[in-house]
């Protein structure tokens, strides 16, 4: 006789669109392969690219197949295991990511290499929101490499990568200027970034001010930055661009985004400066899997502090 499968909630579109596309459908809960681990989600965040995948934009990189599902980040507790997965156990709770487009879900199948325990003190939501935005921001201080003594400039200081970035710039010993609007500058100022409003007119100038001279460039936001850096003197080889990539290629600075750290022991190593109080990853606003909607339209604002997340 033939076993029912469970039910379960995930959110998928079934054609590009703005943020009406987006449906909360039943579908049969996932059975993990061999290697895999099925994760009952707890949290999942969301992220810029996953609103340019949705929308069409990055067709010619990222096509969708339809229906798509959504979403990378994710956070959980471990439901079931593949015969050949190892190294956890049912009821562990872990964090991680899917490259398959579909964390925004009750579950998600994960490759067991793709996974992490949880440490302790990490709440769901900050588990859930690290991957992305912690490898990417991870990728970015590395590629110009970052060392003490350094002063950095970072847009978007305030965002979702942004914030995390400029911590890691820091915990490297370099003084790091941020770049963000008014209502994040406390913030910025209590975890010694020295912040700077992107608004101002002659935005150079007010770096300049800041301190003399910068060292690097961590663009997370496009919009002319990297002109900018330029415009202050930054050499090529020490701007990183994680969201101009036309800037990129006619200037030669370097556009690396979280592919490079995409491990699981870049994983565990952010999650354990989360864990210990190093890294702090502040939660802009969660929403349940059915306002999946609300929670696009928020970050698409694109004036939060920290991250979105979904709790299914």
């Amino acid at each position: 006789m033939r076993q029912t499968r469970s039910r379960a909630r995930a959110v998928q579109f079934r054609h590009y669109g703005d943020i009406d596309v987006l449906e909360v459908v039943e579908v049969d809960e996932p059975v993990p392969g061999p290697d895999q681990v099925l994760v009952a989600v707890r949290a999942a965040g969301v992220n810029p690219g996953e609103a340019a995948i949705r929308s069409g934009r990055l067709d010619h990189i990222w096509p969708a197949t339809f229906p798509s599902g959504q979403g990378s980040d994710l956070a959980g507790t471990v439901r079931a295991l593949g015969e050949r997965a190892h190294g956890f156990a049912v009821g562990d709770e872990v964090l991680g990511f899917t490259d398959d487009r579909a964390s925004h879900a009750d579950y998600v199948v994960a490759e067991q290499d793709h996974l992490v325990r949880k440490p302790a003190g990490v709440g769901w939501p900050e588990a859930g929101a690290l991957k992305v935005a912690g490898t990417t921001a991870w990728a970015s201080v590395g590629a110009v490499d970052v060392h003490e003594g350094d002063v950095v400039v970072v847009s978007a200081a305030a965002g979702g990568v942004g914030i995390l970035t400029s911590q890691l710039a820091r915990l490297r010993g370099a003084r790091v200027i941020g770049l963000a609007s008014e209502p994040h500058h406390a913030w910025l100022d209590e975890h010694g970034i020295v912040p700077v409003d992107y608004r101002r007119p002659d935005l150079a100038a007010a770096v300049r001010a800041a301190h003399g001279h910068v060292d690097a460039f961590l663009d997370t936001f496009g919009n002319g930055y990297v002109d900018l850096a330029l415009e202050l003197g930054v050499p090529p080889g020490r701007v990183n661009t994680i969201a101009d990539f036309p800037a990129a290629e006619k200037h030669g600075v370097h556009a690396v985004g979280g592919s490079t750290a995409s491990t699981a022991e870049v994983l565990a190593a952010l999650a354990e400066l989360l864990g210990t109080g190093r890294l702090e990853l502040p939660i802009a606003a969660t929403y349940p899997l059915a306002r999946v909607r609300d929670a696009y339209r928020e970050l698409e604002r694109r004036h939060t502090r920290g991250k979105i997340v979904l709790i299914p």
